[in-house]
């Protein structure tokens, strides 16, 4: 059984998030999309890896391969997995490119595949260093595409994204607006931090340039919004969108810890992954792919912020 239509642009993992969120904003910009997954469903111009045909990728312009194993905060998963998802189908999916007259390749990596915490400020030149199976599958399978003879004609592109959100995205964002909306005290006011958050309507944005723009060199790029955002602000920008006052409480941090370890055990909102994720610094720097664009991003970080938050609200 072989695809026969006629699709512009090929996304892997299009019923994932990101992958919604894309096809919906390329369809708004008259590209039209074909879908690649796991399970197959032709009405919706879903196909499953086997049934892509060379003819497929003959006539699209380009692949985003957006499909992965992605970080799981419970840590149930086995190691493994993570390699044969997000390193081993990248590497296949990668040659069927390099074997078409396919022209763009975009694969979405993560900002993890370099580091897991970030004392300064994040930028391409990092050394990478990962420390997760998640991070170490990802940097293999930037490794192998890096590793690649690129033919004359293509462009391929690694994307290196910071924390993705979006209406009706669930994760910290979520947690941190039912803090607000239910008069929770948020407890975690005696520290001091900022990471970078990165509004999906700006990765799209940014895809859609990638994917048009032949003047932007092959190569790795940071996506990110243009300002880092202390998850203090971020609480009381909330409750400012949400007009509801937020509260921030300065619990001393030992006592805090000694929570979050017990909610590694038990089911508390906090534990101490979820700790780290919303105390730690991670200032991911986008200067290399606005300079790339020569464009600036659409939404700013507390309007992107304000969008994700509203749709909570309906």
């Amino acid at each position: 059984k072989m695809i026969t239509t006629n699709p512009q642009i090929i996304i892997s993992g299009i019923t994932g998030f990101v992958g919604c969120n894309l096809q919906t904003y390329l369809k708004h910009n008259l590209i039209d999309c074909l879908g690649v997954s796991r399970i197959e469903n032709p009405s919706k111009k879903i196909f499953s890896y086997t049934t892509l045909s060379k003819e497929s990728l003959n006539k699209a312009k380009a692949f985003i391969h957006l499909a992965g194993k992605a970080h799981d905060l419970k840590k149930t998963t086995n190691h493994k997995k993570y390699f044969n998802v997000n390193t081993e189908l990248t590497k296949k999916v990668f040659n069927q490119f390099l074997e078409s007259s396919c022209e763009v390749f975009l694969y979405m990596s993560s900002v993890k595949a370099v580091s897991d915490t970030v004392p300064t400020i994040l930028d391409e030149n990092a050394i990478p260093n990962p420390l997760t199976a998640y991070g170490k599958s990802k940097l293999a399978a930037e490794q192998y595409i890096l590793n690649q003879q690129i033919p004359a004609g293509k462009r391929v592109y690694i994307l290196r994204p910071c924390m993705i959100h979006g209406p009706n995205n669930k994760g910290n964002l979520n947690l941190l607006y039912s803090f607000v909306t239910k008069g929770i005290p948020f407890p975690l006011g005696s520290y001091q931090n900022k990471r970078s958050f990165l509004s999906v309507e700006n990765l799209c944005f940014v895809i859609k340039e990638f994917i048009e723009n032949t003047s932007i060199e092959t190569g790795v790029y940071n996506v990110a919004d243009n300002k880092a955002m202390s998850t203090n602000n971020l609480v009381k920008h909330i409750g400012s969108i949400i007009q509801k006052p937020a509260k921030v409480w300065n619990i001393p941090k030992p006592f805090i810890t000694l929570i979050a370890k017990i909610g590694d055990m038990m089911p508390l909102p906090i534990n101490s992954e979820r700790l780290t994720k919303l105390t730690e610094n991670y200032v991911v720097s986008n200067q290399k792919i606005i300079k790339a664009m020569g464009k600036e991003l659409p939404l700013s970080v507390t309007e992107g912020i304000r969008k994700t938050i509203l749709s909570f609200q309906s």
